[in-house]
């Protein structure tokens, strides 16, 4: 098994980049500018204090929540009225308010600042497309809800006994640094290995001698174990 420039769960990567300060889901223009990451006058800047960003960290947990309990509520109607309708998709605006994105001391890495693997992270934060902008109530549940999805790569790499390859990228433009290492250490197998592919982004953007140095390095690991 190979793991490379993976997160750990989608609804962790949820978790850390909604915006907290959304209070409307039906009007993202209804904002707490105390965690209205993007506006001029946040009152805090980068390095964001430790306390500042404890309560940010908090409002994204429960904004999350709340869209779960507004899903597991419309599911919940929808069940006693008994009709065929039993499915609704719907929006999720304001996805892409992580800070780590704005600060260098937050899991840091190689990563550019003022950027992400999508581009300009306050353009994709309010833009058409970007994390769990598009859902059906299920899906929600399944992939986006931290109480209900069972995605989970720490956890799942527990019942991992197979010969395992992880891969981090230093420059990871989307990953959260840890990640890579907490599932390689999480893993059951006996033989594992990690590797740090050095200035590698999340995608290889503009980067083909990194992907080649990639591509030769899970080869190699392959071909060591005859296959």
């Amino acid at each position: 098994m190979v793991l490379e420039a993976a997160h750990r769960s989608r609804a962790r990567c949820l978790a850390d980049w909604i915006d907290p300060s959304v209070i409307d889901e039906n009007d993202p223009d209804r904002r707490l500018p105390e965690f209205d990451l993007y506006s001029p006058t946040l009152p805090v800047q980068p390095p964001y204090p430790r306390d500042w960003l404890a309560a940010y960290r908090a409002a994204q947990v429960q904004r999350v929540q709340r869209i779960t309990a507004r899903v597991q509520e419309t599911l919940e109607m929808l069940r006693k009225r008994g009709t065929a309708e039993v499915e609704r998709g719907f929006i999720t605006h304001r996805t892409l308010a992580e800070p780590r994105f704005l600060d260098a001391t937050l899991q840091p890495n190689d990563r550019p600042i003022g950027t992400c693997y999508l581009g300009v992270p306050e353009t994709v934060n309010s833009g058409p497309v970007g994390l769990a902008r598009f859902s059906m109530l299920r899906s929600w549940l399944s992939q986006w809800s931290l109480e209900h999805s069972r995605a989970d790569g720490e956890t799942c790499a527990r019942d991992v006994t197979v010969p395992l390859l992880a891969i981090e990228h230093t420059a990871d433009d989307a990953v959260p640094q840890p990640d890579m290492g907490l599932m390689h250490a999480a893993a059951g197998s006996a033989d594992k290995q990690f590797h740090r592919l050095a200035g590698a982004n999340h995608y290889f953007k503009g980067q083909p001698e990194h992907l080649k140095q990639a591509v030769a390095l899970i080869g190699g690991w392959a071909a060591q174990r005859g296959w």
